[in-house]
């Protein structure tokens, strides 16, 4: 028998709930609700709300588990979506200041994915206009407030700003992003999240606003391991089994065993509390059996190295946005965002031949890469080296700029790699803010990825375990 209020379960808890009749769908939902009149406008995690759409999914979720069968895992479930996702009822704007032509409007495949197995979208979170930014802010519209710090306003990370606001505000369980350079990652690790980050072309970006055609990946991020392997159950073209049984399966490995390679770069000019914060946490995994080889990769680090240096020069995304922008977007140019205006010009500016050489170096890098991870389950260390900004710290666009860059540094190589990755939260840092351990797998492993970092949880435990209540949620 489940007990405490329904934000205080599980995915895997509440799933049987509601078959069982312990929890019925429209009473899941109108708590949702309830939270989100409590902390909404606080927080502001969302950018649309439907709360009577919500409610009659709910009651048709109950007729469905009523009935019997197979409603679907997640049936009933509260959801939200980053707005760059299509989904019926809700107008998409990519966090423009007005409404985008009806055909982003069309669900895709992940979308649909969760609709067919029953989950309830309670509404669109708020983004970074178009995705272009990892910091968070908008000057379109609201800027989502980290609920981990009641005195300051401090950024949740982007471009889903508002994904893993929704998790702790109490009105969604699985919250969809999308992951061009840390969109999914950066958010998880500012708000203490798990946040997926999907190899390219695992999931259809069909029905998605695109930043860039050779980087974006859909992503989810939840409150724990266990809940992020059920929706990856759920939306994942290749999983076949079962939730229960995908989980019991994956539980079945174990920490003693695992390898781990450390990147020594990414524990650089980390804000205070953050390396110490991912040190702390791998000695544990240590000391339950696995490997942490803290030892310089010579491979691996030329291949970071060599990757995060085209990132600097604005990677494969800032040429492809420019092209996205002048192609499908023009009306919308002359209003984007300050801090990214400022930087068209340049983007625009990349010649062909850069572009193509670019891509050319990604892919021999991206085979690299794949290689010198043979032998680790994964590659180990901070999320992001800075602790989430105020707003008063982005301010001004030379900072901004700066922050953005240092928020991406250990995540775009990711996606300029190609490779899979999961950020969890370890600890809090210096100043009480959530610190993400990135675990970074090979291409197309993601299911092996959420293994491993499923096995990590166990010994360091999960986000309410390990955190414990954001300040800003918490009722006394």
């Amino acid at each position: 028998m489940t007990s405490g209020e329904p934000i205080q379960q599980t995915l895997e808890s509440l799933v049987p709930a509601l078959r069982n009749g312990e929890y019925s769908a429209q009473a899941l939902v109108e708590a949702a609700i309830v939270r989100h009149e409590e902390f909404g406008a606080d927080l502001c995690a969302y950018f649309q709300w439907d709360a009577a759409g919500a409610r009659a999914a709910a009651m048709k979720a109950d007729q469905a588990l009523k009935a019997g069968g197979d409603p679907g895992p997640l049936c009933g479930i509260p959801v939200s979506a980053k707005d760059l996702f299509g989904v019926d009822g809700f107008p998409t704007f990519a966090g423009s200041p007005s409404a985008l032509p009806d055909k982003w409007n069309k669900e895709g495949p992940v979308v649909s994915a969760l609709k067919s197995s029953g989950a309830v979208f309670m509404g669109k979170t708020h983004m970074v206009e178009f995705a272009f930014g990892g910091i968070g802010t908008n000057p379109h519209w609201d800027t989502p407030r980290n609920p981990w710090d009641s005195d300051d306003h401090r950024v949740c990370g982007g471009s889903s700003s508002g994904a893993g606001v929704s998790l702790w505000e109490g009105s969604a369980f699985v919250a969809l992003g999308s992951d061009t350079a840390g969109s999914v990652r950066v958010p998880a690790s500012f708000t203490g999240a798990v946040g997926l980050k999907t190899t390219k072309h695992r999931w259809s970006t069909a029905g998605l606003v695109p930043l860039s055609t050779s980087l974006d990946t859909p992503g989810i991020l939840t409150k724990n391991v266990a809940d992020a392997v059920i929706g990856f159950s759920v939306i994942d073209p290749g999983s076949t089994a079962p939730y229960d049984a995908l989980l019991a399966d994956m539980r079945s490995r174990s920490v003693s065993g695992l390898r781990f390679g450390l990147c020594e770069a990414w524990f650089e000019d980390c804000d205070p509390g953050i390396a110490q914060g991912v040190e702390a946490a791998l000695s544990l995994l240590a000391k339950a059996g696995a490997t942490v080889e803290r030892v310089t990769l010579p491979r691996v680090e030329a291949v970071v190295a060599a990757a995060g240096e085209i990132f600097k020069r604005g990677g494969l995304a800032a040429p492809e946005f420019a092209a996205l922008i002048n192609d499908e977007f023009g009306d919308w140019k002359a209003t984007l965002d300050p801090n990214v205006l400022a930087r068209f010009e340049k983007m625009e500016a990349i010649p062909a031949v850069d572009y193509i050489s670019r891509r050319n170096r990604l892919t021999a890098l991206a085979a690299e890469a794949d290689e010198a991870l043979n032998g680790f389950d994964a590659i180990v260390g901070p999320t992001v080296p800075i602790t989430a900004p105020t707003l008063g710290d982005v301010a001004q666009p030379e900072e901004y700029l700066r922050l953005n860059m240092a928020a991406l540094r250990n995540t775009s190589i990711v996606n300029l790699l190609d490779l899979s990755a999961v950020s969890m939260p370890v600890a809090l840092d210096a100043v009480g803010m959530p610190i993400g351990l990135q675990l970074v797998g090979r291409s197309g492993d993601d299911a092996g990825l959420l293994s491993v970092a499923l096995a990590c949880e166990t010994v360091l435990g999960t986000a309410s375990a390990l955190l414990g209540t954001p300040p800003m949620v918490a009722r006394n």
